[in-house]
C-alpha cells in the first residue's frame, strides 16, 4: 500500500469516526454541540478572534443502470471541508478553506478520475484542493466586494452555482460586486476567470455576469439577467469552447399569502440565448420555466413545466455552470441538454413528519415538442436535521427511459456535520 493510500485510509476512517459520534451526540448533548461552537470560535461568542468552519459530510451512492457493458456503481466516500473565516476589520473580511474527499471502503466506481471506465460513473473522484480563498471588502455604503476563490450561487442555480449535491463542489476564481443601495434591489455583478470543476480539475473563462433582483414585498422577486461565458478551455474538459453563449432572461419567482394557513407559489422565467467567444458553432436557443404551487397546513404541492430548446447537435440551450442535479431529475440523465431539446412536465409534493422531510417528485420527460419520449423519473427524499448542525438524509431516483435510453435506479444514504 502506498503512502498516499496510506494517509488517505487513515483520513477516511478519522473522519468516520468523528461524524458518527458528533451525529450520535448532537441527539442527546447539546452542552457538548455549544462547546464545539464555542472552541470553534476560540472561546470568544463574537467570533472577535475569527471563527473555524467545519463541514464534514458521509455518503453512500449506489448507481444501477440496464447499460451495456457498465458495472453496478458503489462509492463509499468522506468528505472533508476545514476553514478559517478571519474577524472584520475596517471592513475586510477573509476566508481560506480546505477540501478533500477520499474513498472509504472497498469502492467500485468511475469518478472520471479513477480510470474505472467499466463502472457506472458517479463524479465524487478522490481529491484534496482549495476549495475557496477569498477577500471581502464592506466600507463602501450597501456593498461587498469580493474578490478570490469564492462559492457562486445566483437565483436558483440554474446558470451559475456551486453543484453542492456532490462532494466536490464547484468554486469560481471570480470578482463579485453586491450592492443594495437602491430601495427592494439587489444588484449583483462580476467576473469569473476560472472554474474549479466538481472534477477538481480548473478550467479557465472570460465571464462577465449581472444580475438585477427588485423585490415586491409580499408578492415576489423580479430578476433579470445576463451571463456571457467565453470557456477557453480545450475540448475534452468539463467545460469546452463548445459550451461557450452568451443568456439574457427574466424571471419571476414569489408566494402569496391567501389564508394564515395557505399560501400561492409561483414562478416565471424566459431566458434566450446563443452562441458567444470561442464557440464554434453558430445557434439561438429559448428556454422557459412556468410553476405553480401551494402550501397548506404542512403540505406543498407543485406543478411545473420547464424546456430547454434544441435544434440539432451543438445548438442546444445548455447551462455549463449550473447546479445541474437541482433539475430535471436526481439520476442526473439530462445535465447536457439533448440535441432535440428537453421539455420536462413535474410535479412535487411534500411534508414534514415529527421533524423528517419528505419528499417526491414526478418528471415526464420528451424532446422540446413533446412528440419524442425520453422517459418518466420518480424521486424519493427523507432528511433529518438534528440540533441545526446535524443531518442524516436517504434519496431514491428511478428513470424508466424510452427510446433508446437506459433505465436506472440510483441510491444515496448519508449523514452530515456542519459548523
Amino acid at each position: 500500500m502506498t503512502s498516499y493510500k496510506r494517509k488517505a485510509l487513515k483520513l477516511s476512517a478519522l473522519s468516520a469516526a468523528v461524524l458518527s459520534i458528533l451525529v450520535s451526540q448532537s441527539v442527546t448533548a447539546d452542552p457538548v454541540t455549544e462547546s464545539i461552537e464555542n472552541a470553534l470560535k476560540f472561546g470568544q461568542k463574537d467570533a472577535k478572534y475569527g471563527q473555524i468552519k467545519f463541514d464534514l459530510r458521509y455518503r453512500y451512492e449506489n448507481d444501477d443502470s440496464k447499460a451495456l457493458n457498465k458495472k453496478v456503481g458503489n462509492a463509499s466516500t468522506v468528505r472533508l471541508r476545514i476553514g478559517y473565516l478571519t474577524p472584520k476589520f475596517h471592513g475586510l473580511q477573509a476566508y481560506a478553506e480546505y477540501e478533500g474527499n477520499q474513498d472509504f471502503g472497498a469502492n467500485t466506481y468511475n469518478s472520471l478520475r479513477n480510470g474505472k471506465g467499466t463502472f457506472e460513473t458517479i463524479v465524487d473522484p478522490q481529491e484534496h484542493e482549495l476549495n475557496q480563498l477569498w477577500l471581502s471588502y464592506k466600507g463602501i455604503p450597501d456593498t461587498e466586494v469580493k474578490v478570490g476563490r469564492q462559492r457562486l450561487i445566483l437565483d436558483n442555480s440554474r446558470f451559475i452555482g456551486n453543484v453542492g449535491w456532490r462532494q466536490m463542489e464547484q468554486t469560481f476564481d471570480s470578482v463579485l460586486i453586491t450592492n443594495k443601495s437602491l430601495l427592494n434591489t439587489t444588484i449583483k455583478a462580476g467576473y469569473i476567470l476560472k472554474a474549479q470543476t466538481i472534477l477538481s480539475t480548473v478550467d479557465s473563462m472570460q465571464t462577465p455576469f449581472l444580475n438585477v433582483g427588485y423585490n415586491f414585498e409580499g408578492i415576489g422577486t423580479l430578476t433579470g439577467y445576463g451571463y456571457w461565458m467565453d470557456i477557453n478551455s480545450p475540448a475534452g474538459a468539463p467545460y469546452n469552447q463548445g459550451a461557450s453563449n452568451q443568456t439574457y432572461g427574466v424571471s419571476f419567482n414569489g408566494k402569496r399569502k391567501i389564508t394564515d394557513d395557505v399560501k400561492a407559489l409561483y414562478r416565471a422565467e424566459y431566458a434566450y440565448q446563443k452562441d458567444y467567444g470561442d464557440n464554434p458553432t453558430q445557434y439561438e436557443a429559448d428556454y422557459y420555466h412556468v410553476m405553480g404551487g401551494v402550501s397548506a397546513f404542512n403540505v406543498t404541492a407543485k406543478i411545473g413545466f420547464e424546456q430547454l430548446d434544441g435544434k440539432g447537435a451543438l445548438q442546444t440551450f445548455d447551462t455549463p455552470l449550473a447546479t445541474g442535479h437541482a433539475f430535471n431529475g436526481w439520476s442526473d440523465q439530462f445535465l447536457g441538454t439533448p440535441a432535440n431539446g428537453l421539455r420536462d412536465v413535474y410535479a412535487s409534493l411534500g411534508t414534514k413528519v415529527m421533524g423528517v422531510k419528505l419528499l417526491g417528485v414526478y418528471h415526464d420527460f420528451s424532446d422540446d415538442t413533446g412528440g419524442m419520449d425520453y422517459g418518466k423519473e420518480w424521486d424519493l427524499l427523507a432528511v433529518k436535521k438534528f440540533a441545526k448542525h446535524y443531518s442524516v438524509i436517504a434519496k431514491y431516483a428511478y428513470f424508466d427511459g424510452d427510446n433508446g435510453r437506459f433505465d436506472t435506479q440510483n441510491f444515496w444514504l448519508g449523514a452530515g456535520v456542519s459548523f
